[in-house]
């Protein structure tokens, strides 16, 4: 069985179940791997963390239904899920902006959160990806943890500077970043699930005012011309090493330094 139908039937036991509390071990279970990778991959893959995408599912699903029926509102809550009228009308005014009670106004349009269609969306993501595929160099090895602050300002930055795919994976109760991944994939989405983690685990505290990492890549001098081109000038030149090699180093956004090396053939 390929990967994209194991996370179709994964989308479809948790769709099955998304009343119910989903048994993450038993999505994976649908795609062969771990939790912990069926989850990184999934957030990859959609932009959202497992739990953000059955909270959406759920309360599009109780908002549909509190526009259809005269149901109670607190039997909608137990319904999805939420123990307590609160605890549902907080989460449904965080989703849609209005209340429970106020989305009972059949006049007003709250936007649908459709069950995931891997299919359709790999056509998107495979588009999307193709820059990643042109970027003309490849991390080969790296030290996978970073602290950041702003971790939403960090993945923009390893985005735009770096050509570097980010995601922030899990946020705190005020929507702050507290895990987040940023790493480099050059071929397409279909070989994520089968290529060694090449970039940083990202986590919410003081940035590293150093050298955060020593990185080896394939394709220096491109990496090198890409930082200046997208307008970032704290990168050093490119310098040669006694030791076969030849390096530079990169300041990130954060004060963090990246160096960057490359052997001679």
């Amino acid at each position: 069985m390929d990967w994209q139908t194991g996370m179709s039937q994964a989308i479809d036991y948790i769709e099955r179940n998304i009343m119910e509390e989903v048994d993450y071990k038993e999505a994976a279970r649908y795609t062969g791997c771990s939790v912990w990778e069926f989850q990184r991959i999934f957030s990859f893959l959609t932009h959202l963390s497992l739990g953000e995408y059955i909270r959406g599912r759920r309360l599009s699903l109780a908002a549909a239904e509190l526009q259809a029926e005269e149901t109670k509102i607190i039997d909608v809550a137990l319904k999805y899920g939420y123990e307590s009228h609160a605890a549902f009308s907080r989460a449904f005014a965080r989703f849609y902006g209005i209340t429970p009670s106020e989305a009972r106004n059949t006049d007003i349009v709250l936007k649908a959160y459709p069950q995931l269609n891997f299919q359709i969306m790999m056509n998107e993501r495979i588009e999307e990806m193709k820059k990643y595929s042109s970027r003309g160099y490849v991390v080969r090895e790296n030290g996978p943890v970073y602290f950041t602050d702003d971790m939403d300002k960090t993945v923009k930055w390893f985005e735009e500077v770096l050509g570097w795919y980010g995601d922030v994976a899990a946020r705190d109760s005020e929507g702050a970043g507290e895990y987040g991944c940023v790493f480099d994939y050059p071929g397409e989405v279909a070989v994520a699930h089968i290529v060694p983690f090449r970039g940083f685990h990202l986590f919410k505290g003081e940035a590293v005012k150093g050298v955060a990492s020593f990185l080896m890549v394939e394709g220096l001098d491109s990496l090198h011309g890409l930082v200046k081109k997208n307008g970032w000038e704290q990168i050093s030149d490119i310098l040669e090493q006694p030791w076969g090699s030849k390096e530079c180093s990169i300041t990130t956004i954060d004060g963090s330094i990246l160096r960057f090396f490359e052997t001679y053939k």
